[in-house]
C-alpha cells in the first residue's frame, strides 16, 4: 500500500493513514530512496536539511486534501542526515523535530532528527560495553599569562593507570562537547580496552571565545605549547617526545590544532582534524563566509605560502555533505608536501558531532596504534 499511496495524489482515508503510520517507521528507507512523512494541518511543509549542493528547504507533497504530507528523496547508502521539518500555517513558520522519528542527534544548540540511510549503523564502540573499565576525569586549573587568567582543563586518565608508566598525550579542543556529543571518553575506554590504541592521557580544553581564539590567535597557541603542556608534564607521567603528543579538534577546533602546531613546530607530532573550517581565497579576503572567517583566511594564506612541517602524522576527515569539503580536500596535498604522513577520510555525513564521533576509531587507532594494530597491521 505504501508505494501505491505515495505514487499518486489520491486522498487516503483516515483509516489508511492510521494503518500506514502504525505499520511503518519513518523516514521510510527502501534502498537508496527515503520517504519522509508529516501528519498535521498545514498550508505548506518543508524538509530543512544541511546537505551541501541540495536546496536547504524542500517541499513536501500533500496527498489530496488529507492531513498527510510526504517527500521522497534519493539518499546514498550509508548516509547519515540531520534535519528538521518546517510547518507553515498562515504567517506562522515553525521548525520542529520529526514527530514520526524518535532518532535524535544533539549538539550545543539543541537536537535534530536523524535519517540513517541503508547500511548505516551507529558504531558499537561508541556505546558503553559491558566489562570495559572506565577512565577517570581530573580537574585542573592552569594559570595563563597569555590570556591573563586561569583556564579550567579536564584531564582524562585511562583505567588501570600505573604511576610509573609514561603515557602519550592528546589535547582536545572543545573537549567537553566531544565528551557530551561525540562520546569521546566512552570511545577512549573501549579502544584502550580492545588494545586498538594504547592507554593515553587526554586534556579536554574549552574556550570562552572559541571563534576568536581558535582562528589562529597567537595567545591560544602559546597557551597550548608553553603553558598547558609544561603544566601537564609537571602533573602527570607523560612521554616527553613530540611523537607522543597530539592535537585534535573539529571545525574551528581543527583550525586551532593546525595553527598551534604550525606556530610551534616540533612540539606536537600528531594531528587529528575533523571538518576543518579551513576557508581560503586566492582573491584576497573575498571568501564569502562572513567576517568571523577573516582571520582564518589570513592564517590559511600564510600557511599555504610557508607550511613548514607542523606535524609528522595527520588524520583529516570531512563529510561530503559539508560546504567545507572542497577546502579539506584541497588541504591534503599541501599537508603531504610537508613530508607528513597523511590519512584522509570522507563520509556521507554533514558538519556535526556524530559524524566526528564516527571517525574517531579510525583516526585515533591510526595516529596512536595500540598493541592490536602493531601486531596485525
Amino acid at each position: 500500500m505504501t508505494s501505491e499511496l505515495f505514487a499518486t495524489d489520491r486522498e487516503p482515508t483516515a483509516e489508511e493513514i492510521d494503518a500506514l503510520l502504525a505499520e511503518r517507521s519513518f523516514p521510510l528507507v527502501e534502498g537508496s530512496r527515503a520517504t519522509f512523512a508529516y501528519r498535521g494541518e498545514a498550508d505548506e511543509v518543508y524538509l530543512r536539511s544541511w546537505i551541501y549542493g541540495l536546496p536547504s528547504s524542500q517541499p513536501f507533497r500533500r496527498l489530496g486534501e488529507s492531513d498527510l504530507w510526504v517527500l521522497a528523496l534519493e539518499v546514498p547508502e550509508r548516509s547519515r542526515v540531520e534535519y528538521k521539518i518546517e510547518v507553515v500555517r498562515g504567517r506562522r513558520r515553525r521548525l520542529i523535530r520529526d514527530p514520526l522519528n524518535a532518532l535524535l542527534a544533539h549538539d550545543p544548540f539543541g537536537a535534530n532528527s536523524v535519517l540513517h540511510g541503508a547500511g548505516y549503523e551507529t558504531p558499537f564502540w561508541a556505546e558503553p560495553i559491558a566489562g570495559v573499565r572506565r577512565g577517570s576525569l581530573l580537574d585542573l586549573e592552569v594559570e595563563s599569562r597569555a590570556f591573563g587568567e586561569t583556564r579550567p582543563v579536564q584531564v582524562y586518565l585511562p583505567a588501570r593507570r600505573r604511576r610509573r608508566r609514561r603515557y602519550p598525550l592528546l589535547v582536545v579542543h572543545d573537549g567537553a562537547d566531544y565528551v557530551r556529543f561525540a562520546a569521546l571518553t566512552t570511545v577512549l575506554d573501549n579502544l584502550i580496552d580492545a588494545l586498538e590504541i594504547p592507554p593515553l592521557v587526554a586534556a579536554l580544553t574549552t574556550s570562552p571565545e572559541r571563534l576568536v581564539e581558535y582562528a589562529d590567535d597567537p595567545r591560544h597557541a602559546t597557551f597550548l605549547a608553553a603553558e598547558l603542556l609544561p603544566r601537564l608534564e609537571e602533573e602527570l607521567p607523560l612521554v616527553a617526545e613530540p611523537a607522543a603528543r597530539g592535537l585534535m579538534g573539529a571545525s574551528f577546533g581543527a583550525v586551532a590544532s593546525l595553527a598551534a602546531a604550525w606556530r610551534h613546530q616540533g612540539v606536537f607530532g600528531r594531528l587529528l582534524v575533523q571538518s576543518g573550517s579551513f576557508a581560503f581565497s586566492d582573491l584576497g579576503e573575498r571568501h564569502g563566509r562572513g567576517p568571523l572567517f577573516d582571520p582564518v583566511v589570513r592564517f590559511m594564506s600564510r600557511f599555504r605560502a610557508a607550511p613548514g612541517r607542523p606535524a609528522a602524522r595527520m588524520f583529516v576527515s570531512c563529510g561530503v555533505y559539508e560546504s567545507l569539503i572542497y577546502e579539506n580536500r584541497s588541504l591534503v596535498p599541501l599537508l603531504q608536501q610537508t613530508g607528513a604522513v597523511v590519512r584522509y577520510v570522507e563520509a556521507r555525513d554533514g558538519h556535526n558531532w556524530e559524524n566526528w564521533r564516527d571517525r574517531l576509531r579510525e583516526g585515533l587507532s591510526w595516529l596512536y596504534p595500540g598493541p592490536l594494530w602493531m601486531v596485525y597491521e
